[in-house]
């Protein structure tokens, strides 16, 4: 049945009401969101990604810029070395040196960490091992870039010089080997891209064990690698919830290993960790619908008309509101009530508005969001009908 239009909405369609372009990227048009998706598929209403400049690749002989965003931990000017402190408590300034635009480890001066800390993240860093080769084996070119300081992705020279697979150049040290060894000669700027998710304990429970995804020199090394606690020498690690963040550190192994070129950018958060980004648990996903539904009835409190109405319909999609779905009911049915008074020789002009309606309507019934007894599904194509626009 039709809804007896209420005064306000009377008032309301007597507004006038203005077509609408029909847009595939518009409302009522993919899937709507569903017990543990708070978004529709191709949902104009989702955030916008942030826009990042992209960053430009490095080569041997110069580092390359850093996306936009970057948060620059080292840069090649000694003056970086502010943002570093010796890996002791309490914390000390760090006896590493800068030297040709390279942050040096100096043999015997222990780790190096920053200041800042850090969770999850995309982190680039470029290191070279000495270009006069001397050891084998773990004793070449060793050092080590701790994420969150705890778990460690490898730095060797393994060029050319065999060593237990877990303990290999981009390895996850003591849990997983690279899937390939990438590495140009010793002397040259090898580069890892690494992005790092830690573990995700919930009531003692581990729900997410954390993993990295690891480039070096541009190939794929490590592939979603799950951490299983982080890694480390001799001792098999197991899984262990990590702090929130932690600091970048850097190993000294006793070997001159130089890096440089080191930035990170801070990745959203999973939706196991309070994001809003792919399947979220039911109870998040109702709390989501209905912080964007109460959005969508605000935006609609500001609109007038026809779109004040697209809006408001718009709103169910993600929480069946009573009094929307009232309001709702009842604008669509003043809606049909303008449109049957619409001179014949007016028609033609209003042909997309009535045709968007029935889309929307029609995709609101199909999903349920109106009740199957609300006839104005058949009214509207009864008007297109009378018209000849029925395909």
């Amino acid at each position: 049945m039709l809804h007896r239009p209420t005064a306000a909405v009377i008032r309301l369609s007597a507004l006038v009401f203005t077509a609408a372009p029909v847009l595939a990227d518009g409302p009522f048009y993919g899937d709507p969101p569903d017990a543990t998706h708070p978004w529709a598929v191709h949902d104009m209403n989702r955030p916008q990604p942030p826009v990042v400049t992209p960053g430009t690749f490095s080569s041997n002989d110069q580092p390359g810029r850093p996306p936009s965003d970057a948060i620059i931990m080292f840069d090649g000017t000694p003056a970086m070395l502010d943002k570093w402190e010796a890996d002791k408590t309490p914390a000390e300034p760090t006896k590493w040196i800068v030297k040709d635009g390279a942050m040096q480890c100096v043999p015997g001066s222990g780790y190096i960490r920053t200041k800042e800390s850090f969770g999850d993240c995309q982190l680039h860093v470029e290191w070279a091992a000495p270009a006069k080769v001397a050891g084998k084996s773990q004793g070449r070119g060793n050092s080590g870039v701790f994420l969150m300081g705890q778990t460690e992705i490898q730095v060797l020279d393994n060029y050319d010089n065999p060593t237990y697979a877990d303990g290999a150049a981009g390895s996850v040290y003591g849990v997983n080997p690279p899937h390939a060894n990438a590495l140009r000669p010793p002397g040259e700027w090898q580069v890892f891209d690494i992005i790092f998710r830690r573990p995700v304990y919930q009531d003692d429970k581990m729900v997410d064990s954390g993993r990295y995804t690891v480039l070096l020199n541009g190939v794929v090394i490590q592939d979603s690698t799950p951490l299983e606690g982080g890694g480390g020498h001799r001792r098999r690690s197991m899984d262990r919830p990590l702090l929130d963040k932690g600091p970048l550190k850097l190993q000294d192994h006793g070997n001159p290993v130089r890096y440089r070129n080191i930035w990170m950018r801070p990745l959203p958060p999973r939706a196991v960790n309070g994001g809003d980004m792919g399947v979220m648990s039911p109870e998040s996903a109702t709390v989501k619908k209905m912080e964007i539904a109460k959005t969508l009835r605000a935006d609609a409190a500001k609109l007038q008309g026809l779109p004040q109405l697209r809006r408001s319909m718009e709103s169910l999609c993600y929480e069946q509101d009573p009094a929307t779905l009232s309001l709702v009911q009842a604008g669509i049915t003043a809606w049909i009530s303008a449109v049957q008074k619409t001179p014949a020789g007016e028609m033609e002009a209003k042909k997309g508005e009535i045709l968007q309606m029935r889309d929307a309507v029609r995709y609101l019934m199909n999903f349920k969001f109106l009740p199957a007894e609300f006839t104005a599904l058949p009214e509207i194509e009864k008007i297109i009908q009378l018209n000849g626009w029925k395909k």
